[in-house]
């Protein structure tokens, strides 16, 4: 049976390129590129790149990007849009816990919960972290957003789904769990194909202390974590309450 988020994002790539969230590329591209000294040496691996949005980006900066996602049809899409550039992209369908690489990057990036942490258990999440950490180098970086867990103690996550649906999804019955920080809830979607689906959704969120000590656990040395505004990540956007979403920044 597919996990919720395996039909989420099956035969929806088209319309994923043109949801509200797509739109800060260039911004969170800007800031990563600050955060490797704009180095083009260095090899970044996209985790949960979608359909390959910052790894195009970063290659017609002149990076040198591997792009790996679950989603088939997500895969698809980016290989097609980077051959429209004539971009030189590996593109791979995999498993962000199983990631085939060892020592391989310098730099991993994964953003907009690409995968981590929409797993159904702490464990598979965990996963996703030990597995991303092996494929890059010793003295590696990684820098992702995560949901943040100070959100939902002081907000509704119910009426911030209300007030950000997305333009082809609504989101219905959410309930967070405090003993689980796990949000449910149901989201009804039409895909590229027309078809229409309704399906039950949960996923985690963390707070700072809890990426911290899983980070750390990894062997990460330098650990740092800000708010994360769509299209406009700053180290000078300190965490708050109102956060929907965190950037963290980890060195080994």
């Amino acid at each position: 049976m597919k996990k919720w988020y395996e039909t989420l994002f099956e035969n929806s790539a088209k319309k994923y390129d043109n949801e509200r969230f797509v739109k800060g590329t260039i911004g969170e591209c800007d800031f990563i590129e600050n955060e490797l000294n704009y180095n083009k040496n260095l090899k970044i691996i996209d985790v949960g790149c979608g359909t390959g949005r910052h790894a195009i980006e970063l290659t017609k900066r002149g990076y040198s990007v591997t792009g790996i996602d679950l989603s088939v049809t997500q895969i698809k899409r980016a290989k097609e849009k980077s051959e429209s550039k004539n971009l030189e992209i590996q593109f791979l369908v995999g498993d962000a816990r199983q990631i085939p690489f060892k020592n391989e990057f310098e730099i991993a990036i994964m953003m907009c919960e690409g995968g981590f942490p929409l797993m159904e258990t702490d464990e598979e999440n965990y996963e996703i972290l030990k597995s991303v950490s092996k494929s890059i180098k010793p003295n590696g970086k990684i820098i992702f957003t995560t949901l943040n867990g100070l959100f939902p103690i002081f907000n509704s996550t119910n009426e911030f789904a209300k007030d950000k649906e997305k333009e082809n999804a609504q989101f219905h019955n959410n309930n967070f769990d405090l003993m689980t920080f796990r949000d449910h809830f149901e989201t009804e979607f039409e895909d590229d194909m027309g078809n229409k689906k309704r399906i039950k959704c949960n996923q985690r969120f963390y707070i700072p202390s809890e990426i911290s000590w899983l980070l750390k656990s990894l062997g990460y040395q330098k650990i740092e974590i800000f708010g994360a505004k769509l299209g406009q990540f700053s180290r000078e956007d300190k965490l708050t309450t109102k956060d929907f979403e965190m950037l963290v920044i980890a060195n080994k």
